[in-house]
């Protein structure tokens, strides 16, 4: 009688358990305070690594190389050739290279090394190398060439920058014009044959490292502006890493497969994503983890069906930008049962995480419940945004911001300590103007701070939180931010045009936006003087592709806002429709998939994008 009374009370708890977590969410928010954002237990971690002083990424590589359990078990894999490393194999590889940028190059402890090569093991032996001499990286857009390089290597200082001989002719030009940072090439030959030991660099470079110092520069723009660069310390890159991987589950049994850049900051393997090969590389790695961006996901369900779609061994697809078009044909062609939906930004704060295994949940970016509205839900608020001026909307009556309700998008910001702003938002490398610009005070009250993130989202009743769109002066396209402004100035520098307004606009079939440039030409310019061609040329060759406008909307004037400011908010709804383009008057040109000059973009070629016949 009492076992069935107490197996009565265990199903009772059990279905008053489960009925509480459907309400509020109470896993969710569990999940995301012990494993995703966490202080207390990122805290306790750091705590323990300075005690043993012990607080670098290669300290890591080092534990795994040396646990008897892990060291001969594989840690690389490079399906591109097939090559592979152990944990003992790849520390002592990044040894050898450690020593070379000792004692042949000279690198400090503390100093500033620039970093700029495609994917490979070697990016990799040569990041964990520099952090094994006590250097901090400053990580490249292998894409960049020109003023921007310069501006990059100016920007941190560098007196070396390590790059891959696959990108020589993108950085030999820089090294002619600027003579104070010399470029080191490497080869996957050149360093496996280096004549230096394999054991550990100096100890001492490696102590006394302070968890708020500086450890890596990560570049947030990729167009040939000026780039702008985030720090990010020592305490992050050891935390970080350690905190996403307790909230996937991740164990040391995983294999974990991504072909998206290092220099965005991440550990990848592989070089470039390829249609054609992505399928049998994850297939060949045995790999069951992979990271994706939105874009990725999108060109793998346009691919033509193979039995390969079915025979690889992926259980959780893990990244950021999952389109609600393709999420669900996604996960049903490929038979992957998780989608983990990420949302964070190298200069940004309040990462956001959602564990989707089924309907609820769908496109979502996070769930909010009871413990997470009530423990955090006054430091992260949604608020409304004038969407032609991106400008906060303020209560006429209050003069503070005014916060959406449940369903309504707006753009989401995080309390700042006034007081104390660095701690919270490290900022932009010696940019404090552009620092300063991500700030706001007297939001909710007077003398308050908070961070804007640029970014519109909105919550729903049952506390799905969905990204709905960038703000500011940044899209993305092909998976990298493009700053309107960097890209409005080349495109202005161009004879013949004499304004330029560039904004990000939807284009049917792809992710993302794709750039488009509204322009004025100059006084005594027609429409058909201005050379097309030698225009095309000159985007292509001033930035790389992702960063040239698509699209080029030829118009009289461009529209201002009282206090002077680029009106895109209109130009931005109509996007690249031709007929609402010819309407107002003006007139549309595009880059076409692989061309090298603008010509006009009509009706006719809006239709084929719009079917898929065109894809960009």
């Amino acid at each position: 009688m009492a076992g069935a009374i107490a197996a009565a009370a265990a199903v009772g708890s059990a279905t008053l358990a489960s009925y509480l977590n459907a309400k509020f969410h109470i896993r969710e928010d569990l999940n995301t305070f012990f494993y995703g954002s966490n202080p207390r237990n990122a805290l306790e971690y750091l705590t323990k690594k300075v005690a043993e002083d012990r607080l670098l990424l290669y300290h890591v590589l080092e534990d795994q190389a040396n646990d008897p359990a892990v060291g001969d078990k594989e840690f690389v894999v490079f399906p591109t050739d097939g090559r592979t490393w152990t944990y003992k194999q790849f520390l002592q590889d990044v040894n050898r290279v450690g020593n070379w940028l000792l004692q042949e190059l000279g690198i400090q402890k503390g100093e500033m090394v620039a970093l700029d090569g495609v994917n490979s093991p070697e990016f990799l032996m040569v990041w964990f190398a520099l952090d094994s001499i006590g250097a901090n990286m400053s990580f490249v857009n292998y894409n960049l060439t020109g003023k921007s390089l310069e501006h990059c290597l100016k920007l941190c200082e560098a007196r070396y920058c390590l790059v891959d001989e696959e990108v020589r002719h993108l950085a030999d030009p820089v090294a002619a014009s600027y003579e104070q940072c010399k470029m080191v090439y490497y080869t996957a030959h050149s360093l496996a044959s280096l004549p230096y030991p394999t054991s550990a660099p100096p100890e001492e470079r490696r102590r006394n490292i302070a968890p708020t110092g500086p450890k890596c520069l990560l570049y947030t723009s990729g167009t040939t502006g000026m780039p702008k660069a985030v720090v990010k310390t020592v305490a992050f890159e050891t935390s970080s890493g350690r905190s996403c991987a307790r909230y996937l589950g991740l164990k040391r049994s995983n294999r974990f497969y991504t072909c998206l850049p290092l220099f965005h900051g991440a550990a990848h393997a592989l070089k470039k994503f390829s249609h054609s090969t992505f399928w049998p590389e994850v297939v060949s790695s045995q790999a069951d983890t992979m990271q994706y961006v939105g874009e990725l996901c999108r060109y793998l369900i346009n691919g033509k069906p193979t039995p390969l779609d079915r025979q690889h061994k992926i259980q959780m697809a893990w990244g950021n930008g999952m389109r609600p078009d393709v999420w669900e044909p996604f996960r049903q062609r490929f038979g992957i049962p998780i989608i983990h939906e990420l949302y964070a930004a190298s200069d940004g704060m309040g990462a956001m995480y959602n564990r989707n295994e089924g309907d609820f949940s769908r496109h979502a970016i996070a769930i909010r419940g009871l413990l997470w509205n009530t423990l955090k839900g006054p430091y992260e608020k949604m608020i409304k945004i004038d969407v032609v001026t991106q400008e906060i909307t303020r209560d006429p009556r209050t003069g503070f911001a005014i916060e959406c309700a449940r369903g309504e998008p707006g753009e989401t910001i995080h309390w700042i300590n006034a007081e104390e702003p660095q701690a919270q938002f490290e900022g932009y490398y010696r940019n404090k103007e552009a620092t300063n610009k991500r700030f706001i005070r007297d939001v909710f009250r007077k003398g308050d701070m908070w961070f804007r993130s640029g970014d519109m989202m909105r919550q729903d009743d049952s506390g799905c939180v969905y990204f709905v769109d960038r703000l500011g002066d940044t899209y993305r396209w092909k998976s990298e931010n493009v700053s309107t402004n960097e890209v409005s100035d080349i495109m202005g520098r161009f004879a013949g045009i004499a304004e330029c307004n560039v904004y990000g606009v939807l284009v049917p079939n792809a992710d993302g936006r794709a750039g488009c440039a509204a322009v004025v030409l100059a006084d005594g310019v027609t429409e058909d003087a201005l050379d097309f061609n030698a225009l095309g040329e000159y985007a292509l060759a001033s930035m790389p592709r992702y960063a040239a406008p698509v699209f080029l909307r030829v118009t009289p004037s461009l529209g201002y806002t009282s206090t002077m400011k680029l009106q895109k908010g209109k130009l931005r709804q109509e996007g690249c429709d031709v007929a609402m383009a010819e309407a107002a008057g003006d007139k549309m040109y595009w880059l076409p998939p692989n061309g090298l000059k603008y010509v006009p973009f009509t009706q006719e070629e809006y239709a084929r994008l719009k079917s898929g016949e065109i894809r960009l």
